[in-house]
């Protein structure tokens, strides 16, 4: 399938956007990027998995505080990606290109490949939101019907059950499976990877390696084969499910469309910005709490028409985006709780599971 276009328009929504946006940054005088306490939330949660994980592998607790502590260092993980990983990938953690820079190099230490992300999620993912063909976050054939025009297969009747095994496993497949088949194909779903550098080559092989070292043959070493594959079980899972269901209710609830691009021009028949708007959906953006362990991607709409806006500024300009979509008539679908909007993906995966 070749990359759909998008229909220009003389009238842009996005224009008028980003003039709103930037007129509250000017007259606040903020910088778009992160502040000292998005930094102080990085020390804390990295400080915090660098603690687990030592007293997990060199100290060795009692089983069930070892358990709590495979928890704990699997939400961790998700956390650094949300708030660190992920903003620093987009380049809207710090207004310094280094700082960012290691910020999105996280992933690496964390087992994944910031190369493979950066095609991945910025370049394809935020471009084409919910394109099937196109964006690999609704790609989970044949385990996974995630849109109308995927084929249905009779064991989609029960997804909406068995997802939760599924999103346990995202983790430990993205680390050890994914990465290796973009890696080896050159390509994500149909789109070519970029030239890789020999840079590139030895930082995929030599923090593949490294994460091995750190986290499969130490704690081995340390605590025995039997006691790490349950610690290891538990964290990944932990991880996997977290960082699955937080992406999946930004886009695949009952609110969000899938455009087809037109068969005969390959466009999509609405403006860039209009697609995000129609394709993305946020959830629970009262709740304090939430925010702050999320890094923001419970305010996906804002982070989709603004990647490069720390997410510390979402809440601000939240109102501004939605009063917009009140006066051009488009719905700004938002949950307001995140139950309510774990009960929408549920009801749409049951959804796609019907015949």
């Amino acid at each position: 399938m070749q990359t759909p276009k998008f229909t220009g328009a003389t009238d842009s929504f996005h224009a008028e956007l980003k003039k709103r946006v930037n007129q509250y940054f000017h007259n606040t005088s903020r910088p778009v990027t992160g502040s000292v306490s998005l930094y102080t939330k990085a020390i804390l949660l990295s400080a915090g998995l660098i603690f687990i994980y030592t007293i997990l592998v060199f100290f060795t607790p009692p089983p069930a505080w070892a358990l709590l502590g495979c928890v704990l260092l699997g939400a961790l993980t998700a956390f650094i990606g949300f708030n660190v990983m992920h903003d620093g990938a987009h380049g809207s953690f710090s207004r310094r290109k280094g700082v960012n820079g290691l910020a999105a190099f996280s992933l690496n230490i964390l087992g994944g490949s910031s190369f493979m992300w950066n095609i991945k999620h910025n370049i394809i993912h935020h471009a084409y939101t919910n394109i099937d063909g196109v964006d690999d976050d609704i790609d989970a054939e044949p385990w996974l019907r995630m849109c109308a025009s995927q084929k249905r297969y009779k064991l989609h009747r029960f997804q909406y059950i068995y997802f939760i095994f599924l999103y346990g496993l995202m983790y430990l497949l993205w680390v050890f499976v994914l990465d290796y088949q973009k890696y080896f194909r050159g390509k994500i779903g149909d789109i070519p990877l970029k030239t890789m550098t020999l840079q590139d080559h030895i930082i995929f092989w030599g923090f593949k390696v490294l994460y091995a070292g750190i986290f499969i043959v130490l704690p081995v070493y340390m605590v025995g084969l039997v006691p790490f594959l349950i610690g290891f079980g538990v964290f990944t899972f932990v991880a996997g499910f977290i960082l699955s269901i937080v992406f999946q209710l930004a886009h695949t609830v009952e609110d969000t469309h899938f455009p087809v691009p037109n068969a005969d021009s390959g466009k999509i028949e609405t403006e860039w910005a209009v697609h995000q708007i129609q394709t993305t959906a946020n959830f629970a953006t009262k709740n304090k709490i939430i925010c702050w362990l999320l890094g923001g991607l419970n305010f996906q709409i804002e982070h989709h028409l603004f990647p490069r806006i720390s997410h510390i500024h979402y809440p601000a300009i939240s109102g501004i985006i939605k009063q917009a979509c009140v006066e051009h008539n488009l719905q700004y679908v938002e949950y307001p709780r995140m139950t309510t909007a774990i009960r929408s993906h549920v009801a749409f995966l049951r959804r796609m599971g019907k015949a």
